[in-house]
C-alpha cells in the first residue's frame, strides 16, 4: 500500500470509521442466494432477483475498494497496515490451496483407490462388465459413452500462455520497482491479455468437449472431476485477470510507488498461485 512520508512510520494502527458497506454486502449476497435458490427451483422471479443481488454486490465491491484505495492514496496507511494486508493475502491464498487440495484429493481417491477397488475380483460378481480404467462409463454402462480429454493441443497451448503470463507479470513488477511506469503498464496489459486468451481457449475446449467428445459434467466421476477442477481454475483465472486489470488502471492513474505497491504484489501473488495450480492440473488431469 502507498504511504506518504509523514504517515509511513506513524505510531498508530489505522482503524476506519463506521461503514455501511459490510451491511450492504450482506444484503446483496442474501438477495443473490435467495434468487439463485428460487431460480433453480423454476420460480419465474428467481433470475431477476439473482441478477439484482449480483449487480448490487459488484457495486458494493466497487465502492468499498474505492474507499480503501482513497484511504491508501491519502496516506492513512502505514507499515502496520501493510503487514496486515500481506498476512491477510497470505492466509487467503493458503485457503485457496486447501480448496484446490480437496478437489485434487477427490481425484486421487476416485482414480487411485476407488477405481482399483471396484475392479477387484470380489466386485466382479456385482459388476462383471466393469472396466477399472480411468474414464470408464460406470457399472453396466450407466453413463453415456464419452471420450476423455487429452493434453493436445489446447491444454498445452494454455500452459504456454499461463507460463508466459508469469514472465510478463514479473517483468512488469521489476519495471514498477525501477519506477518505469510505461513498461509496467505494457507488461501488465500483456499479462491480462494472455489471461483473456487462456479463457477463450478454455471456452472453446468446453464446447469441443460437449459437442465432439460427449464429455459433460454428468459423465461419471471423470466428467465431474474434470469440469470441477478446470472450471474452478478458470474462475480463478478470471478473478485474477480482473484484479490485474484494476491494478493496471491504478498504474495508469499514477498510483503506487517503487517502494510501496502491495496491491500490485498481492494480485501478482494470486496470479502466480493460479499458474502453479494449472501446472498440477495439466499433469494429473490431462496427462495421467
Amino acid at each position: 500500500m502507498e504511504m506518504s512520508a509523514q504517515h509511513a512510520n506513524a505510531p498508530y494502527y489505522f482503524v476506519p470509521g463506521p461503514s455501511r458497506w459490510p451491511a450492504a454486502a450482506g444484503m446483496s449476497l442474501l438477495t443473490l442466494m435467495l434468487g439463485a435458490s428460487a431460480w433453480v427451483n423454476d420460480a419465474s422471479w428467481g433470475s431477476y432477483l439473482t441478477w439484482a443481488g449480483l449487480l448490487g454486490f459488484l457495486f458494493v465491491l466497487y465502492k468499498w475498494f474505492g474507499d480503501a484505495i482513497g484511504e491508501s492514496e491519502s496516506g492513512m496507511y502505514n507499515k502496520r497496515i501493510d503487514a496486515s494486508y500481506r498476512w491477510s493475502m497470505s492466509w487467503f491464498i493458503f485457503s485457496e490451496i486447501m480448496f484446490f487440495g480437496a478437489f485434487f484429493g477427490a481425484l486421487f481417491y476416485a482414480r487411485s483407490i476407488s477405481m482399483p477397488w471396484l475392479g477387484d475380483l470380489d466386485h466382479k460378481i456385482l459388476w462383471p462388465d466393469f472396466a477399472a480404467h480411468w474414464g470408464n462409463v460406470g457399472p453396466a454402462g450407466t453413463v453415456e459413452a464419452f471420450t476423455t480429454m487429452g493434453p493436445f493441443w489446447i491444454p498445452t497451448i494454455n500452459t504456454a500462455l499461463l507460463l508466459t503470463s508469469g514472465v510478463t507479470l514479473t517483468l512488469s513488477h521489476h519495471a514498477l520497482r525501477e519506477n518505469q511506469r510505461g513498461k509496467t503498464a505494457f507488461w501488465l496489459a500483456a499479462t491480462v491479455l494472455l489471461g483473456a486468451v487462456f479463457m477463450g481457449f478454455q471456452v472453446y475446449e468446453y464446447m469441443h468437449a460437449y459437442s465432439d467428445l460427449n464429455l459433460k459434467l454428468t459423465s461419471g466421476v471423470y466428467g465431474s472431476t474434470f469440469f470441477l477442477l478446470t472450471g474452478f481454475h478458470g474462475f480463478h483465472v478470471t478473478l485474477g485477470a480482473i484484479m490485474l486489470s484494476v491494478v493496471l488502471y491504478r498504474v495508469m492513474k499514477g498510483h503506487f510507488t517503487a517502494d510501496n505497491h502491495f496491491a500490485f504484489e498481492g494480485a501478482a501473488w494470486y496470479w502466480h498461485f493460479v499458474d502453479v495450480v494449472w501446472l498440477g492440473l495439466y499433469v494429473v488431469v490431462y496427462w495421467l
